[in-house]
């Protein structure tokens, strides 16, 4: 059986004012000089601790520097050297034997100290003497490039852990994974998960997306809750995962509202993306069919009247001929100068028809295209099936 050891209590001094006393003594004045004088006792042997641990640490670094000393001299040739180092090694010995002498006081002073009794001044001692709120500390403003700079370097090198937290399902998963990783509440986190989530949304991975979606609101949520209470939001996630777990219903439906809302902005914002994204694939592939005249040869083509749209659909020069003779010529010369400039008519060197040296030099003289031509020489019909 374990028996309790109470002497510990043996050694209890009564209160000033428990005992009592003569009728014609002013009682409360002997309480308080009685007080008096014992922490006028208290603070003087306090007081001369204090001034035992000071010559204890003195002496110690005394001969902490008597080491150096010796140890530096040690090795020396000439005997004027030798006769330093002698010296010193003297010094080192007296250092050594003050040290172990204060240490012997000190022994014996926290053994007295020990014997000390307990009264209501040392055993009621103050717990605590001030609170500590972590508030947050004052940030100064940053500029654009300064919270980018401080956004890419926090995601290249926690970029894989925040993922990480992005795939949590559980309550207290996330709250111990943060517990671990403290350092990832923060807004740079809060902005990756942001931009993931219309990553996933673009890249059609709808569930994926949801899922990450709610770590962000978890996150939004933390930080908010930091702002509230104007604490660092390191110091605060776990009263967010506590509220939450209590099933508080209205908490609870403010969390739910805010995540819908948050995925109906991500399909927003994904939408717009691929628009975007669409309008640039469109006008790259327009840029790479432009023709020689620098004119998109599809909306040349659908400008065209039927008949010359169906003359290019099935390549038949022969009908296209037949097509410009029974059109205006002014309307037919517009038509075929823009068919030549987007390319969808190219003609060939005239050299090959026999045409003579005169000639050339005549059709040096214009270079604008004469839908005239197409009587007389041989031409190549383009139209891609992807520009129809």
């Amino acid at each position: 059986m374990t028996t309790i050891d109470y002497s510990v209590w043996d050694h209890i001094e009564v209160s000033d004012d428990e005992d009592d006393t003569h009728p014609n003594i002013d009682t409360p004045s002997l309480f308080r000089w009685r007080h008096q004088a014992r922490v006028e006792r208290q603070d003087a042997f306090q007081k001369q601790g204090e001034e035992l641990e000071k010559s204890l640490a003195e002496s110690k670094k005394k001969l902490t520097e008597a080491q150096k000393k010796v140890r530096e001299l040690e090795g020396a040739a000439t005997d004027e050297a030798k006769a330093t180092l002698a010296k010193a090694q003297a010094e080192e010995k007296q250092a050594r034997k003050e040290e172990r002498s204060w240490e012997k006081k000190v022994d014996e002073y926290r053994r007295e100290e020990k014997k000390q009794p307990w009264n209501v001044d040392t055993l009621c001692k103050e717990g605590f003497s001030k609170s500590v709120v972590n508030h947050l500390p004052e940030v100064k403003d940053q500029t654009e490039e300064e919270k980018e700079e401080k956004h890419k370097t926090f995601v290249e090198k926690n970029e894989k852990q925040i993922k990480h937290f992005g795939m949590l399902r559980r309550w207290d998963d996330s709250q111990k994974y943060l517990s671990d990783n403290s350092h990832l509440v923060c807004e740079e986190t809060a902005n990756y998960l942001v931009i993931m989530c219309i990553d996933l949304e673009v890249e059609e991975k709808h569930s994926l997306m949801e899922q990450v979606a709610h770590q962000t609101i978890v996150m939004q949520f933390i930080l908010e809750l930091a702002k509230s209470l104007k604490v660092d939001p390191r110091g605060c996630f776990r009263q967010f995962f506590a509220k939450i777990k209590t099933a508080d219903q209205q908490y609870q439906d403010a969390f739910n509202d805010e995540l819908e809302s948050f995925k109906e902005r991500v399909r927003g914002r994904a939408k717009i993306r691929i628009e975007k994204a669409m309008k640039e694939y469109e006008e790259e592939e327009r840029q790479k069919r432009l023709g020689p005249g620098g004119v998109d040869p599809v909306e040349v083509y659908e400008t065209l009247p039927v008949e010359m749209q169906k003359c290019f659909d099935e390549k038949d020069i022969g009908l296209l001929q037949d097509a410009i003779s029974k059109m205006d010529p002014t309307e037919a010369k517009y038509h075929m100068k823009r068919c030549i400039d987007s390319g969808l008519w190219v003609p060939n060197s005239r050299v090959d028809l026999g045409v003579d040296d005169d000639d050339d030099k005549e059709d040096d003289k214009d270079d604008e295209p004469k839908y005239e031509e197409l009587k007389k020489e041989t031409a190549e019909m383009t139209l891609k099936e992807e520009e129809k």
